[in-house]
């Protein structure tokens, strides 16, 4: 496939950044944005350091391989940066005119709240049941989509008229709202989710008007706000009795939540939320004085409301899990970064859920400006309660009288000491983790000498090394002589990915999940005169294109960057073969390994680095010196029985695999006081030191001064540097009962600060997936529970729980 591309790599990458900044300045409603694998992207950016542009373009990893060929659907939970990138529709023309390849992945850019824009990497995907027959059929189209849309589209794919059609919200496959097709609503706003079920009924006797009106009307019964008549003092009281509206026999507050489609970190979130006294009480009573509609910073009260309706129903009786639909309508029209399917952290969410919730609840209608002072000398005792005052007065909500604190803050300037004090609100404590400063890679070395193949060795290298400490560790593990040196390079698709040679590259942008191998060659086989040439493996019976139907391992030599024979290659690659060479062949008699001068041993394509076909190799061949020449060897019955070619299907070790050890133990207070510990500034934080007028690396010191009824806690478990996200599994050791943190207080008032744990949220797995639940206590029986999405379950709580 010929390609077509600027004279320099520089040259595209200036066309690609300045058609990026006309589509961020150009952004409306309908714009098309196209997907791209991310691997591929990542390799195209760093072609500068590379001698080679990249191959065509491959989306296949990112490619569901469930899906048609003609309508390729993305991989759920992908991540945008990670897995793929998003670009405009200018660039991505631009892109395959010079590099071809694909498939195309096409998306629209939608407005969402306050005119912010985003794109709908997943549009919703219906499950449709015809109820005639029983058949079903998938319908893919925006979350924006009006339901006259949907009425049209499925009328179309069913050849029903629209008049005698009835679609159904079918949840768990139970008919519970009758879509209206003269609405305005939106899928979204209709609580239609991620493979949603939908139900199609046809009335041949229907007439052109409906009757809406539906027993399972879900959406009727959502009212716009919490209203009077609602209101019953039904919570258990903080002290853990029961109030008046609890009926003596019957358990409340043990309802799960259905997982609407990898929303396990919002119901484990929303459990833990909901087991909250204080909210409890509040959200269970009549809380519409204090809606807040017209404050800027909150959602019209309608996060508010949404909260406070799945509170009720959670602690309604009965034991039904609940479709937490409508309060996931809001949260993906808010914060539209938690719709699709990607997991998230619940720190996210709760982080929003806090914030939006004391914007919708504050009582302040005006907000006064007041500007915030340093303490000049004065006593902080004096200081901190002034600036709560002010924090008061612009902020007032039961968020605020809960779950917020006071800092104290302390900076002090390198140069000449000055320091500065204040006093600033908190919502939680994000604890880091203490872990270790060094990291575990294995890489497999490829010898190349005809006596061994391959072997795996794992070293341990510095966390924030460089490549060059993981050549060094790799070499002197395997015995590297003074005149070897290796030639490392990433493994995807039993292909060379991208050939790591830049001794200065960040250890960070290997992941766990690579497979790194590391080929070893004599120092006279590399140099000015050579080319690189990568063998790759096929099986006999595909046809002309590659893509996708390799096998095995790659092999990478060097030769001669002059004119070479079939029988010239034919005895590279039965050298790099040797040593998986069998002795005898299958009859018994000893193999004849010689190869006649018409008749070589192996059938090899070359095959074009800028398409996935294959070409006859000529017999007069000249290897590329300025990029590696890619050869394919096709695989007989023959070559399977005269190498042992198991040893290809053996899959790559990862560069780290966790094991089932003895994670490390800490409490919770060193993570505190780690917290806590004076660090300073990073160089993109520098202080503006008021007596030195420049700016400055201070040092940072905070310290607790006001703590909160309900004190959230966070572990920072994931890990993230620019390429490498890693969960931290340190167990971390804390107490259930009397979580004493009266000496970590700086305000000397003699107030006594004991907790009792009474909420968890739980993270299994690492960090490309994995399952939140929750154990919560149950106040008014003094038991524990644990919320599995709709599942309910008792536990024993036992010292030192968890990994939340």
């Amino acid at each position: 496939m010929e390609t077509h591309v600027p004279c320099t790599l520089e040259e595209e990458r200036r066309i690609v950044t300045e058609l990026i900044s006309e589509a961020g300045d150009n952004l409306k409603e309908g714009n098309l944005y196209f997907v791209i694998s991310n691997r591929w992207y990542t390799s195209w950016q760093r072609s500068s350091r590379e001698p080679t542009r990249p191959g065509p373009i491959d989306n296949h990893d990112i490619i569901d391989t469930q899906s048609d060929a003609s309508d390729p659907q993305l991989c759920r939970r992908l991540e945008e940066g990670v897995d793929y990138v998003l670009v405009p529709q200018q660039v991505w023309k631009k892109l395959v005119e010079w590099y071809k390849g694909g498939p195309t992945i096409q998306r629209k850019l939608i407005c969402q709240r306050f005119q912010s824009y985003s794109v709908e990497v997943y549009p919703l995907c219906l499950k449709l049941t015809d109820s005639r027959d029983k058949s079903s059929a998938t319908i893919r189209l925006s979350k924006q989509a009006s339901v006259g849309l949907l009425y049209e589209l499925v009328c179309s794919a069913r050849g029903v008229s629209k008049e005698k059609a009835r679609i159904w919200d079918y949840f768990e496959k139970k008919k519970s709202v009758l879509l209206d097709p003269s609405s305005e609503r939106t899928l979204e706003e209709s609580c239609l989710q991620v493979d949603h079920d939908i139900l199609l009924e046809v009335d041949e006797n229907a007439s052109s008007k409906y009757d809406m009106s539906s027993a399972g009307n879900e959406l009727a019964l959502v009212p716009v706000g919490p209203t009077r008549s609602d209101a019953t003092n039904t919570t258990p009281g903080a002290n853990g009795h029961s109030s008046s509206g609890f009926g003596e026999r019957e358990k409340r507050g043990l309802r799960g939540l259905h997982n609407l489609g990898n929303t396990c970190f919002m119901n484990s979130t929303l459990q833990c939320l909901a087991h909250t006294p204080p909210f409890v009480d509040y959200f269970l009573k009549d809380y519409s004085d204090d809606i807040n509609e017209d404050n800027p910073l909150g959602m019209r009260g309608e996060l508010a409301t949404a909260v406070g309706e799945l509170l009720r129903k959670l602690w309604s009786s009965g034991k039904n899990a609940v479709a937490p639909r409508f309060f996931k309508t809001k949260l993906d029209r808010f914060a539209p970064q938690f719709s699709g399917y990607n997991q998230h952290d619940c720190q996210e969410v709760l982080s929003f859920l806090l914030d939006g919730l004391h914007e919708d609840l504050n009582k302040v209608k005006q907000k006064t400006y007041t500007e915030s002072k340093d303490s000049d000398g004065r006593p902080d005792d004096e200081v901190a309660e002034e600036m709560w005052k002010y924090h008061k007065a612009r902020n007032d909500s039961v968020i605020v009288d809960v779950c917020q604190g006071q800092y104290k803050s302390t900076l002090v300037c390198p140069d000449c000491g000055k320091f500065s004090i204040t006093f600033d609100p908190f919502m939680y404590l994000t604890l880091p983790l203490p872990t270790s400063l060094t990291r575990s890679m294995t890489v497999s070395v490829f010898y190349g000498d005809g006596n061994r193949f391959r072997t795996p060795y794992t070293v341990t290298v510095p966390k924030d090394g460089s490549l060059g400490d993981l050549s060094n560790a790799i070499g002197a593990a395997c015995g590297l002589k003074d005149d070897e040196s290796l030639l490392l390079a990433d493994v995807y698709a039993h292909k060379v990915y991208k050939y790591l040679e830049t001794p200065l590259l960040s250890l960070s942008e290997i992941r766990d999940n690579d497979r790194i191998v590391a080929y070893r060659f004599n120092q006279m086989h590399r140099g000015p005169g050579k080319a690189k040439l990568e063998i790759l493996h096929s099986e006999q019976k595909q046809d002309a294109e590659i893509s996708g139907k390799l096998f095995g391992i790659p092999l990478v030599t060097y030769v001669n960057s002059e004119r070479h024979s079939g029988s010239d290659i034919d005895a590279i690659i039965s050298g790099l073969l040797s040593p998986l060479h069998r002795t005898h062949s299958s009859s018994g008699s000893l193999e004849d390994t010689t190869v006649g001068e018409k008749e070589f041993s192996f059938s090899v394509f070359w095959l074009d680095r800028y398409s996935s076909s294959l070409k006859p190799l000529e017999s007069d061949f000249v290897p590329n010196p300025l990029s590696a020449t890619r050869l394919v060897v096709k695989w007989d019955e023959k070559e399977h029985e005269k190498y042992d070619s198991s040893s290809y299907l053996n899959d790559l070790p990862e560069v780290y695999k966790a094991t089932s050890s003895v994670a490390e133990k800490v409490s919770l207070f060193s993570c505190l006081e780690a917290f806590l510990a004076e660090e300073p500034l990073g160089p993109d934080d520098m202080w503006c030191c008021p007596a030195c007028k420049e700016h400055r690396q201070a040092n940072k010191k905070l310290n607790l001064w006001k703590l909160p009824e309900i004190l959230v806690f966070h572990l920072k478990r994931f890990a993230y540097t620019r390429f490498l996200k890693s969960k931290i599994d340190t167990f971390v050791d804390f107490p259930i009962h009397d979580l004493d943190l009266s000496k970590y207080v700086k305000n000397k008032e003699g107030e006594s600060y004991l907790y009792e744990l009474y909420a968890i949220s739980n993270h299994y797995g690492g960090m490309g997936g994995g399952h939140y639940t929750a154990y919560a206590k149950l106040m008014d029986e003094n038991k524990w529970y644990e919320f599995d999405d709709s599942r309910v379950s008792p536990i024993e709580m036992r010292p030192a729980p968890c990994a939340g």
